[in-house]
């Protein structure tokens, strides 16, 4: 027999997954958005978030269920995500996976969410090389990572987020040029019309693996405020932002495996979906003799069953379940992929 079905939950932001992974594999996984809810506000709302969790978590736990041709009492273990991310939203996800693993009787094990997007890639490519290079983009963090064995050994970071991510700079410089939230997919549809080299957009902190897209966010603003009475390039302006980006952190990445001796590049999180990152990332890593790992799209942004492969990955490691007053960390940040955080108040008691 093998190891026990795992689920995942995951609910840090705008969208409710959930996940089942056994020994490495998916067997079935649902999301459900609240996007278009926050749409009409240009950026998420964490209440709205939270109300639409509560609504949506029943559902999606057993979409994946019927998907996997499963039932509640095939679950052997359940995985949550307890930071980082909004605190009413990771609220709902613990409280749900909290009362299915104490109904059934099976151990819980909180995990972190970057930890997830890492171990996305596993359901589709297998195990990581042991040591590997892992590019996290999303909406909220950018970091560069040395990974060695997920489930046991620390994560190294080689380079983090100064200030706005990524993501982030997407969605705010997409509001400025008149694209529609979320700003990553619409500047990646826009770009397609438009000259990557019509801007010379700053790349930022060269020679530092560290990331930092708000001076680019800012000029892209500038350019745009410059065409203030006159139409604006929209596809142009898109497109140059967008090579920005990727440059910024292709270049990086490749550098990093480069300078550390390892063969494998990961690149995961929501900006991993977008076009140009991935298509110069494979040119750079072909150029390179880097083998280049990307999940596919749909596990690219947050779902279920990525929180569900950590917490296989922790099942198979005999890792220690979570305590009974295990809490959540909104600002987390990453240093192993199980989380465990436990409220003052807890403590204190």
């Amino acid at each position: 027999m093998g190891s026990p079905i795992v689920l995942g939950i995951e609910s840090s932001c705008d969208e409710t997954g959930a996940g089942l992974v056994r020994d490495g594999r998916l067997l079935g996984h649902a999301v459900a958005s609240s996007m278009d809810e926050h749409a009409r506000y240009g950026g998420v709302v964490p209440e709205i978030a939270s109300r639409a969790h509560l609504h949506a978590l029943r559902p999606v736990v057993r979409q994946a269920l019927d998907r996997a041709g499963l039932g509640l009492s095939d679950i052997g273990a359940v995985a949550v995500t307890t930071g980082p991310g909004l605190s009413g939203a990771l609220q709902v996800g613990l409280a749900g996976a909290k009362g299915i693993a104490y109904a059934l009787g099976v151990p819980l094990f909180g995990v972190h969410h970057l930890a997830g997007h890492v171990a996305a890639d596993t359901l589709e490519h297998g195990p990581l090389p042991d040591p590997c290079v892992v590019l996290i983009v999303s909406g909220g963090h950018t970091s560069l990572l040395l990974v060695r064995d997920l489930a046991r050994d620390p994560i190294s970071h080689l380079g983090d987020t100064l200030d706005d991510a990524a993501g982030e700079c997407f969605d705010k410089v997409a509001r400025v040029f008149g694209l529609p939230y979320p700003g990553g997919p619409a500047v990646d549809r826009a770009a397609r019309a438009g000259d990557p080299r019509a801007v010379p957009f700053p790349r930022p902190l060269p020679g530092t693996y560290d990331f930092s897209f708000s001076g680019l966010k800012t000029a892209a603003a500038r350019w745009a405020e410059g065409h203030a009475g006159r139409d604006l390039p929209v596809h142009d302006g898109a497109a140059s932002l967008q090579e920005a980006v990727a440059d910024v952190l292709t270049r990086k990445a490749v550098a990093a495996c480069a300078e550390y001796g390892v063969g494998t590049l990961v690149v995961v999180g929501g900006v991993a979906a977008n076009s140009r990152v991935r298509s110069l990332a494979e040119e750079r890593c072909r150029a390179a003799g880097i083998e280049l790992r990307v999940p596919p799209l749909r596990l690219c942004t947050d779902n279920g069953a990525m929180i569900a492969a950590v917490g296989d990955l922790l099942v198979r490691a005999g890792a220690e379940p979570a305590p009974l007053d295990v809490s959540i960390d909104p600002s987390a940040p990453l240093e192993y992929a199980a989380l465990h955080p436990v409220a003052a108040g807890a403590a204190a008691a």
